[in-house]
C-alpha cells in the first residue's frame, strides 16, 4: 500500500476513536467516582472537576508508549501483512462496534468493561475476515479461544466481582467492628484509625501507579529495593501528615465546628489558634446586619430608579445574559444531574434496610475515599486510554508507512493520547451520570466508610491480580465490591438484585454484541462492490 492512502479511513477512525473514548469516560470513569458521589463525599460537579485533570493528565503524561492494539494475542496482524488497508478498515470497524456498545450500555446505566468491548470488537472482525476453524498457531485462524485469549475474559466475569467483594467487605467489616459500632466513642476511634488507613491507602495506590497505572514511566522496571524505598517513604510521609495535620484538622472542623476553616488550612492547622466564643461579637454582627439591610433597601430603590431610566440598555443586557445562561445550562447539563438522591423514593426500602452510623465518624472517611478515587482515575487514564487510541494508532501508522507492524505493538503519537484524554473527559461530563446513578445509591446504600472500602478493595484487587496474572476488570471489581459491602448490612433487602442482574447480563452481552456489530460492518465494507475492480479488496477468507 502507498503511504498516505485511504485518508478517509484515518478521518473516520479518529472520529470513532473519539466516540469510543467518550464511552470510556461515560462508563469506566463514572464508575470510579460513583461511590464518592453516591456517599455525598463529592458532588457530581466536584467529581467531574477532579476527573477532568486526573484522567487527561494520566492519559497524556503517563499513557502507554506502546499499546497492545491486538489485545493479548487475540488476533494475528501477520494475516494482514499483504493487505495493510484491510487492517485499517478492521480497526475502524472494531472502534465502531466497541463505541456503539459502550455508549448504549452507558445510556442504560450498565457498567461494562470497555477493555472487553474493544477485545470483542476485534474478535468480530477477526472472525469476519478469517472464520472460526483451525488452530491459533496456524494461519487459518486469527482468534485465540484458549485460556490465554477469550476463555480468560469469560473467567473474569466471575473472578473479578468475587475477589474484589471479599477484599472490600473485609476492609469494611474491620472498620465496622473496630470503629463504627462503638456509638459512644466511634469518632475518637476513627481519629486513631484514620492515620492508619491513610498510610494503607497511600501504600496501595503508590503500588498501583508503579505496577499498573504508569507504564510510560516504566516504574515497574526499577530494582526491588528502589520500589520498596518509594512505597515505604510515601507511606511514612502520609501517615505522619495524617496524624499531625489531617486528623487534627478534622477534629476541629467536625467536633469544634470551626466554620472559618478551609481545606488549605490542613497544612498549617497546628499554627492556627482555636477561636473563642464571644457574645459581644454576635451582637455586633447582628447590629451590622440590620444596618446592611437598611442600606440594601436604599440601594434597591436607587437601582429601581436607574433601571427605569434606561430600559433599552437593560433589555439588551438581559437578552445577552439569558443567552449565556441557556448555553451554560446546555454545556453543564451532565454535571447538574442529581445522582445521590436519584429515584430515592423507589430505593427507600432498600436504604432503610442498611445500618446507619454516626455521621461525624462517617465524615472522617470522606477524604480517604476521594483520594483513592482520584488515584484510581489517574491510573485509569494512563492505562485504559489505549482501548480507544490503540486501534487509532494502528490506523495512523499504516497511513504513514503503508505497512503493517507485525510486532502487534504500535507507538502512540502524542496527539492521539491528547485526543483520547479529551474524549474521556467529555464522556464523563456529558454522559457519566447514568452509570453513576446505577453504581451509586441504586445498588445499595452508600456512606463514606462504605465507599472508602469499595474503592480501596477495588484498587487492591486490580493491583494484586495484575501482578499474579488473574483476569480482572476494574468495572467488574467495583460492582462486586459494591454488592459485597451492601451484604455486610446482614439483610438481603439492602441490595437491588434486579439491577445487579442487569449488570451481569450486560457483561455477558459485551463480547458477542461488540463482535457482531464490528464483524458485520467489516464483512459489508470489505466485500462491497467497487468502482475500481483492479483495486477492490477481495475476501480474505
Amino acid at each position: 500500500m502507498e503511504p498516505h492512502s485511504y485518508v478517509w479511513l484515518l478521518v473516520v477512525g479518529a472520529l470513532v476513536a473519539f466516540a469510543d473514548g467518550f464511552g470510556i469516560g461515560a462508563n469506566d470513569v463514572a464508575n470510579s467516582f460513583s461511590t464518592s458521589v453516591g456517599s455525598r463525599s463529592l458532588s457530581l460537579r466536584q467529581a467531574c472537576g477532579i476527573a477532568i485533570f486526573t484522567e487527561f493528565f494520566g492519559a497524556f503524561l503517563l499513557g502507554s508508549n506502546t499499546a497492545e492494539t491486538i489485545k493479548g494475542g487475540i488476533i494475528k496482524v501477520t494475516l494482514f501483512a499483504d493487505r495493510p488497508e484491510l487492517l485499517m478498515l478492521a480497526m475502524v470497524c472494531a472502534l465502531v462496534g466497541s463505541a456503539s456498545w459502550v455508549i448504549f450500555a452507558s445510556s442504560r446505566g450498565w457498567p461494562v468493561s470497555t477493555t472487553h468491548s474493544i477485545v470483542g470488537a476485534i474478535i468480530g472482525v477477526g472472525i469476519s475476515a478469517f472464520g472460526w476453524g483451525g488452530k491459533f498457531q496456524d494461519l487459518n485462524l486469527a482468534i485465540d479461544w484458549s485460556y490465554g485469549g477469550v476463555a480468560k475474559i469469560i473467567t473474569s466475569w466471575f473472578v473479578s466481582p468475587v475477589v474484589s467483594g471479599i477484599i472490600a467487605s473485609g476492609i469494611f467489616l474491620g472498620t465496622k467492628y473496630l470503629v463504627l459500632v462503638y456509638q459512644d466513642n466511634s469518632f475518637q476511634r476513627g481519629l486513631v484509625a484514620v492515620p492508619i488507613y491513610f498510610a494503607i491507602t497511600i501504600c496501595i495506590n503508590v503500588l498501583y501507579l508503579v505496577f499498573k497505572g504508569a507504564p510510560g514511566l516504566h516504574l515497574d522496571k526499577l530494582p526491588p529495593y528502589a520500589i520498596v524505598l518509594i512505597v515505604l517513604g510515601a507511606t511514612i510521609i502520609a501517615s505522619s501528615f495524617s496524624y499531625f495535620f489531617y486528623a487534627q484538622f478534622l477534629k476541629r472542623l467536625i467536633i469544634g465546628k470551626e466554620t472559618g476553616l478551609r481545606w488549605y488550612h490542613v497544612f498549617i492547622i497546628p499554627c492556627i489558634r482555636q477561636p473563642r466564643y464571644d457574645n459581644t461579637a454576635d451582637n455586633a454582627v447582628e447590629k451590622g446586619t440590620n444596618n446592611i439591610e437598611k442600606q440594601e433597601g436604599t440601594e434597591e430603590n436607587k437601582i429601581v430608579q436607574d433601571v427605569s431610566s434606561d430600559d433599552d440598555s437593560n433589555n439588551n443586557k438581559n437578552i445577552f445574559q439569558a443567552g449565556i445562561s441557556i448555553i451554560g445550562k446546555k454545556l453543564l447539563h451532565g454535571v447538574n444531574k442529581e445522582v445521590a438522591d436519584h429515584d430515592a423514593h423507589n430505593n427507600q426500602e432498600m436504604h432503610d434496610a442498611a445500618i446507619k452510623y454516626d455521621p461525624d465518624t462517617e465524615r472522617l472517611y470522606s477524604f480517604l475515599q476521594v483520594l483513592t478515587a482520584s488515584f484510581a482515575s489517574f491510573a485509569h487514564g494512563s492505562n485504559d486510554v489505549a482501548n480507544a487510541v490503540g486501534p487509532l494508532s494502528v490506523i495512523y501508522l499504516i497511513y504513514e508507512s503503508g505497512a503493517v507492524d507485525v510486532s502487534g505493538k504500535t507507538p502512540v503519537p502524542i496527539w492521539v493520547l491528547a485526543l483520547g484524554g479529551f474524549a474521556i473527559d467529555m464522556g464523563l461530563i456529558f454522559y457519566g451520570y447514568h452509570v453513576m446513578r446505577s453504581l451509586g445509591n441504586k445498588i445499595t446504600y452508600h456512606s463514606p466508610s462504605r465507599g472508602f472500602a469499595m474503592e480501596l478493595g477495588t484498587s487492591l484487587t486490580v493491583l494484586t491480580a495484575s501482578k499474579i496474572g488473574l483476569p480482572v476488570s476494574t468495572t467488574h471489581c467495583i460492582t462486586g465490591a459494591t454488592a459485597a459491602v451492601g451484604l455486610c448490612n446482614g439483610n438481603a433487602k439492602s441490595l437491588n438484585w434486579k439491577l445487579l442482574g442487569w449488570c451481569f447480563f450486560s457483561w455477558v452481552l459485551t463480547l458477542p454484541v461488540a463482535a457482531t456489530i464490528s464483524g458485520g460492518i467489516f464483512a459489508f465494507a470489505s466485500n462491497a462492490p467497487s468502482l475500481h475492480p483492479e483495486i477492490a479488496p477481495a475476501a480474505i477468507a
